[in-house]
């Protein structure tokens, strides 16, 4: 049932029947606040996170957080959880003032976070994970047993096929992320925090996700459920707040709401096309073809395409079918074990990264935090650091030009930042994509090779990376774009190829063909 007819059906209403003011207060009465934080502020140096910023959750009910990345939305959640230690303002958990100051002591009052960008420890197995820093002992000896069973037991109630003795590090993204939430729910939390949960899943994952949320919100556990994805927000929530530049908007139930009042609140203005005009123009010149490419260590096969100068060639897929291990493979990343990669119809010698970037290639990979970003240096750093040896003199690093294309890559890329020396953790997850493509673009790449370039990306800033992408295509750079959106693999590319079990099952022209058609091959060789 969906979680809108179940509210309605509850109340003795009429399936898609509009809330009225009696309906509110019946469903409010029903739903008592469990979570509320009042006017929250918080200022990192150079910059105010939150501005005052209030929320109510209620127990048994699904409340969507929204908003552009570097609203405040994650950093809201991360000083309930006891991440961040919040300025000013008032946390009250049951009716009691909570001031949590880590997460393990949040988990252990009944709050759970699954955070967008998983920080696992994946050399240890899964129910290593699951009971981190709560081991069942006997004896004063850790109970293996006992954490198989628990683990085992959280599984079938939530319908998860994992072997809880799996490496976590042998495991697909998808995979460990319902290992995250399976974890969480283990605590028996009130409050669980979904930060963008269905960014890495596939349709069929992410329809056990919402079964997984509907079950916790019928046993009255209250869900903040941060997405990008509107009609995933329109769909399971119950309640919506839209914030914008660290200030609360507007809150709604999700009745009053759709997916233009949504971006209106969100951005500020009107925003009426989804994607920018597809006018680049797409060469004869052949500037990249690949030939009986196939993995040594992934199920990647025989998988032969060109993709002409100027073009954004897209590459659609479900979940395993093999579209990261072709990038990562033509990139040098993965090795390969047969095949010819040429440019500009010469053979090009690419068996590692580096000598990817030295014969024009780029990747910018799918998980950022894992593969991307370098967490722990300044803006400046993640700028520069694939292009050191053009600011190497006498073996001494030119700070002056570094610094001059630091400020040129965060200009063109449009990223809100209060300086270069800004850690790039602190960033939000669009303005760190950003950084990362700015990183590229300076090592004067002729093939870019994007894995889910908008993944756990807000509406406003993905449109910004739609134009940088074209923009590019019309510079004559060749773009390959791995997305598991469907919408906008047919919104920014000129051809996609489908990927189906690590077989190349066909290719079409994005504008004319049709979703059904896209999935048709993507079932091919599963």
């Amino acid at each position: 049932m969906e979680p809108n007819q179940a509210k309605s059906n509850a109340l003795g209403a009429a399936v898609g029947q509009k809330n009225t003011t009696v309906h509110d207060e019946v469903w409010k009465k029903a739903h008592p606040v469990v979570l509320e934080m009042k006017n929250i502020t918080k200022a990192f140096p150079g910059v105010k996170a939150l501005d005052g910023v209030s929320l109510n959750v209620r127990a048994g009910s699904v409340h969507a957080l929204m908003g552009e990345n570097g609203a405040g939305k994650s950093t809201l959640m991360k000083c309930l959880f006891g991440v961040y230690s919040k300025d000013d303002g008032t946390i009250l958990f049951d009716g009691k003032e909570i001031n949590f100051k880590n997460s393990k002591e949040a988990l252990e009052n009944g709050v759970a976070m699954v955070h967008q960008e998983l920080n696992q420890a994946l050399k240890r197995n899964v129910m290593d994970n699951i009971w981190l820093g709560r081991y069942p002992t006997r004896h004063g000896i850790v109970s293996e047993k006992e954490m198989y069973e628990g683990t085992k037991a959280v599984f079938d109630k939530l319908e998860i096929d994992v072997n809880p003795k799996t490496v976590m590090s042998t495991m697909p993204v998808a995979e460990r992320q319902m290992v995250e939430i399976a974890k969480a729910v283990s605590f028996n939390s009130k409050v669980i925090v979904f930060d963008e949960p269905t960014s890495s899943l596939t349709e069929e994952e992410v329809e056990h996700l919402f079964k997984i949320i509907n079950m916790l919100r019928d046993n009255n556990v209250a869900i903040i459920y941060i997405s990008h994805k509107m009609d995933e927000i329109l769909r399971i929530s119950d309640e919506i707040t839209v914030m914008r530049d660290g200030q609360w908007v507007a809150t709604e139930v999700v009745e009053d709401m759709d997916m233009n009042k949504i971006i209106k609140l969100m951005v500020g203005r009107e925003l009426t096309n989804r994607f920018p005009p597809k006018d680049n123009k797409v060469e004869k010149e052949v500037s990249l073809e690949v030939e009986g490419l196939s993995g040594l260590y992934s199920h990647l096969r025989d998988v032969t395409f060109n993709a002409h100068k100027g073009e954004i060639l897209g590459v659609a897929g479900l979940d395993g079918a093999g579209r990261t291990e072709l990038l990562e493979t033509i990139f040098g990343y993965a090795t390969r074990k047969d095949g010819t990669i040429k440019l500009h119809g010469k053979e090009v010698k690419i068996n590692n990264p580096r000598q990817a970037v030295k014969n024009g290639f780029a990747l910018l990979t799918e998980e950022r935090r894992a593969t991307g970003i370098f967490g722990i240096l300044d803006i400046r750093n993640n700028t520069t650091i694939a292009n050191l040896k053009n600011y190497t003199k006498m073996g001494i690093l030119s700070d002056v030009q570094m610094k001059a294309d630091t400020e040129w890559s965060i200009n063109a890329m449009r990223i809100k930042t209060p300086n270069q020396q800004t850690k790039i953790s602190t960033l939000s997850g669009g303005n760190q994509q950003k950084v990362i493509l700015g990183r590229w673009l300076l090592t004067q790449p002729e093939i870019l090779l994007l894995d889910e370039p908008t993944r756990g990306i807000d509406v406003g800033a993905k449109y910004e990376i739609y134009e940088l992408i074209s923009e590019l295509a019309k510079q004559g750079k060749t773009i390959m774009m791995v997305s598991s959106e469907m919408p906008e693999l047919l919104g920014v590319c000129n051809r996609i190829l489908v990927m189906s079990g690590g077989r190349l099952a066909g290719e079409v022209d994005a504008d004319n063909t049709s979703q059904e058609e896209i999935m048709t091959l993507a079932a091919k060789y599963v």
